[in-house]
Parts: structure tokens; sequence; C-alpha cells
């Protein structure tokens, strides 16, 4: 079954682009991976280490307006121009992910970064730290999108934002003479999560001496915004750990290269490219995915020594891709990139806007929707059940986004003929009520709103 070219770029990426040549096909999407990231490029994001060293120095400058009797003092008067800033640059990081995939010609690419982002998830436990979140991606999760899984993995779980997250910075060896001597010990949360979110999954065979056993080897990673990211020996719990019948470490000095040892076995379990396979067919075609599907990407995985590029091609090739096109709902900021990309507008439009239009359009639309920007409820990352975004409140804010975006982003001459744009970004998937409903609407306003919230558009 070979898809229509909509509905390569339905499933695939964010949705046509009027004016825009289509995608060409999932082998153009697929080769355009194997290019140079334009996207990053000419839509940059900040390093983590201007981050973490712009929330350095507003934790001083905190601790120094509150020690000031004068509420109004220099110190005071810095904090809130360092809030000002962090408020433009979360702004900034919208508007440019935005870009990327609403302006960018590397859909495929962007769904991907989200995918594993998501799989990976983070969150920043200070508000100082947030935007962090994107940065960690960036580095940790973009470059290895199309390379070996254990990389990313290593890359993920090993960044300061995934270790402050799952508060591995608290975890000390009980035996080791920082623990002997502080009285410390263990945290399982991130040996927990990487056994049942990142790699194995639930019910993969492993049990809580496992855990426990993955979370000593562990101890010693270390970070702190004063110092950096640091292995440090003393925090190790000694001797060796045995994780899933594998023995890691010894007697000697412990050492960060037993920790990626680790993350490497992880990788190559036949169980990981079984979870990960499960997961990606399901994010890019049903909630239930076809058993063939899963079996069949696993089966690229395994065949590739977990190298990524391969598992994606076998995902387009596969008919049931295609067969089930129209189970999966967009997410809301799928959806949002989708409506921009419908409208022929793109992020600048958005980031010009009055603060109030702008906060109702981005932050507050997807606060509303049901997908707060970089938030997610837990570890766990975004639900990918259609029951979790088709509620009466998201289906509210989706609707009420889809009205006023159209006004608010375009200008006279750039406002569209409803029922042209309806061809244009459905081409033919849009059923008989969506049709009449477009056709009969008082004004092109209303005609393209419904156009943004009809079943069709919010589905691939």
């Amino acid at each position: 079954m070979r898809p229509q070219p909509i509905e390569v770029e339905m499933r695939l990426g964010y949705g046509p682009r009027p004016g825009t040549p289509p995608a060409g096909g999932a082998e153009a999407l697929l080769a355009r991976l194997d290019g140079p990231d334009r996207a990053a490029a000419a839509w940059p994001l900040p390093a983590f280490e201007s981050v973490a060293a712009e929330a350095l120095e507003f934790g001083q400058v905190q601790r120094a307006a509150r020690a000031e009797a004068d509420a109004v003092g220099p110190a005071g008067e810095r904090l809130r121009a360092m809030r000002r800033t962090r408020r433009a640059a979360m702004e900034t990081i919208l508007a440019h992910r935005l870009a990327r995939a609403v302006e960018g010609d590397d859909p495929l690419r962007e769904r991907l970064v989200w995918f594993w982002a998501d799989h990976f998830t983070v969150r920043a436990r200070e508000d100082r730290l947030r935007p962090a979140v994107s940065a960690y991606a960036e580095a940790a999760i973009r470059p290895h999108v199309t390379g070996r899984f254990a990389d990313m993995l290593k890359a993920a779980a090993l960044h300061p934002m995934m270790l402050l997250y799952l508060d591995q910075t608290a975890s000390v060896g009980p035996r080791s003479r920082f623990g002997v001597r502080r009285g410390l010990g263990l945290n399982e949360n991130l040996a927990r999560e990487l056994l049942e979110l990142h790699t194995l999954g639930v019910g993969a065979g492993y049990g809580q001496d496992d855990v426990r056993q993955l979370a000593k080897l562990l101890t010693g990673l270390a970070y702190s915004l004063q110092d950096g990211f640091r292995f440090l020996p003393e925090r190790a719990e000694p001797g060796a750990e045995t994780v899933l019948g594998v023995s890691y470490g010894s007697w000697g000095p412990a050492r960060i290269e037993d920790i990626e040892a680790v993350l490497e076995t992880l990788a190559a379990r036949p169980e990981t490219a079984r979870h990960l396979a499960r997961k990606l067919a399901v994010h890019f075609t049903a909630d239930d995915p076809d058993e063939g599907l899963v079996a069949h990407l696993a089966a690229a995985w395994r065949a590739h020594g977990g190298r990524l590029r391969p598992v994606y091609a076998a995902l387009a090739e596969h008919p049931a891709t295609w067969a089930s096109f129209g189970a999966k709902v967009r997410q809301p900021f799928e959806f949002m990139a989708a409506g921009l990309r419908a409208l022929g507008t793109g992020a600048a439009a958005l980031a010009a806007l009055p603060a109030r239009a702008r906060a109702r359009l981005g932050f507050g639309a997807l606060r509303l929707m049901g997908q707060p920007w970089e938030e997610p409820p837990g570890p766990d990352g975004w639900s990918e059940a259609a029951a979790a975004w088709i509620t009466p409140h998201g289906l509210a804010a989706r609707i009420d986004w889809a009205m006023a975006a159209p006004e608010a982003l375009l200008r006279s001459g750039d406002r569209p003929d409803p029922r042209a744009l309806l061809e244009a970004v459905l081409d033919g998937l849009a059923r008989a009520p969506t049709r009449e409903a477009v056709a009969a609407a008082e004004g092109w306003r209303e005609g393209v709103g419904l156009i943004l919230a009809s079943p069709e558009f919010n589905r691939r």
C-alpha cells in the first residue's frame, strides 16, 4: 500500500503548508535525515552551559536581594531584570521550536526529536533552569536521532538535567567513604526509570535486586551549578554490581566506564528493541499498533545493532503504518505547529503579537489544551492515548485557538478562501460534514477555524 502525499506529510511530519511543494513521499523525508541539520542552524537554542551559568548567577542575585533591607535595592532590580530575561528566553525557545516544525524542510527530524525527548523526559525542578530543558534535548537527543540508540541513552542518562530531575545527585553508595561518613544512601529513581522506561520496559524480566544493583553502580555521578558534571569515586559504592546476570566494576576505584558499559548492554538487549519498537509504532501509527509492525521494527533494530535510521525506514515501508492513517490524535504542540503551517504563517508572526495575545495563542493555549510547555506530568512523559487529549477542556481550547489564530496572525491580504484551504491542507480527506460546515460558514475566519478544529485536521 503506497500512501498518498498528504498522508505522508501528516503522519511523518506536521502536515502540508499551502504554497510549499509537497514533501515528496516518505523516501524524501527519510533522505533529509541523512543531510545537514539546517533547522538547528537557522533557529538556534541556548546551550546548556550558558543556561547553567545564568541559573547560577540568578541564585546569587536572589540571595543578595533577600539580604537587602530595601526591596528596591540594586540586587532586587537585577533580579527582576533577570526574570524578564528568562521569560523572553522561554518565548524565544518556543518560537524557535515552532519555527523548526513550521518553516523548516525536515519535519520528520523534528518529530523524532520530540519523540525521543519525550521518551527521555526531564523537567526543571527549579524555575531558573526552565530554559535548560530544550538545551538538554539539543545536546543529548538531537545529535543522536539517526545514530545509535546506545549513544543517545548514554548522552541522556548522564546529562545534568536527567541527574537533577531524577535526584541522582543525591544518591550515594551506602558503603562508600562519603556515605559511611555522612550516613547517606541510595536513590533508585534513575536506575528504575532506566530499566522500566528508557530500555527494557515494564515486565521485561528484571527484579528489584537488578534495580538496586544498578542504583549502586550509578553512584558517583554528580552535578552542581558551581562545579558542573563530575564523577566522584569517593561517593560510589565499592565493589562489583550485578545487573541482569552481568557483573560490572571491581574492588578497585569506581569508574564511569562501568556505568557506560551497563548502558551499552541495556541498549543491546532484545527487550529494549521490542519496547522501543512498540513505542515508535504507538507514537506514529496507533494507540494499539499492529503487532506485525512492532515485530518488523524490532527486527530492524536488532539487525542493525540499535542504529535508528534503518528502524525509521522499516516504519515507512510497512503497510500497517499507512493502513491505520487517522488513528492518532495530534498532541497540542503538534496541532499548533500544523495549524501555523496550514495558515501559511510562521512562528515570527506569533512572536510579533502583543504580549497578551502572544500568551493566549502560545504558552497559554498549550496549557489549556493540556500540554503546558516543557512541564510533563512525570518521567514517563506525555500520554499517547487519544483520551488524554480529546477532553471537554482540551477540545474547547483547540477550538478557541482555531478560531482566534487566523484573525490574529493573518493580514487582510493573506486571508485564504476556506474552501480552497480545505483542499490544500486536507486534500480530499475531509468528510461530508466538514465540507458542508466550511461551505456554510458565515465568513473566512469561521471557515478557516472550522478546518483547523475539524476531526480530520486533529488526527493523522
